[in-house]
């Protein structure tokens, strides 16, 4: 059982950096109007930020810690939601649209996971 936990962790830690790299990836191959270069900026550091604390929560000092650290997980996921959405409704339809709707799926079950975790863990 607790290599169930300890694998079903590091799939969360690798499933949070594969969305960094996508957002990543989408950002490269974006027209970078004027008027979205701070909005993608934003997506950036958000997206890095889930899998940077998550990492952190499993490294934490104690159950607050923990806790504290999940809640930015959840947070960083919803803004990383919201810049995405913003970038969407800038660009309008695109070549990159089908790329963008994913990761806002990603997103979302993103949030939901670290949702859950909040709830097992209080």
């Amino acid at each position: 059982m607790a290599e169930d936990k300890k694998a079903k962790k590091y799939d969360l830690e690798e499933r949070t950096y594969k969305f960094a790299v996508r957002v990543r990836n989408l950002l490269s191959k974006a027209n970078k109007p004027w008027i979205v270069q701070d909005d993608m900026r934003q997506l950036l550091r958000a997206s890095g930020s889930v899998g940077a604390n998550y990492i952190e929560a499993n490294e934490s000092l104690g159950k607050k810690d923990f806790t504290m650290r999940i809640k930015i997980c959840r947070k960083e996921a919803k803004e990383s939601r919201y810049w995405l959405r913003l970038i969407e409704t800038a660009c309008g339809p695109s070549d990159l649209e089908k790329d963008i709707r994913s990761l806002i799926q990603e997103a979302t079950e993103l949030m939901n996971i670290f949702g859950s975790i909040l709830r097992k863990s209080i």
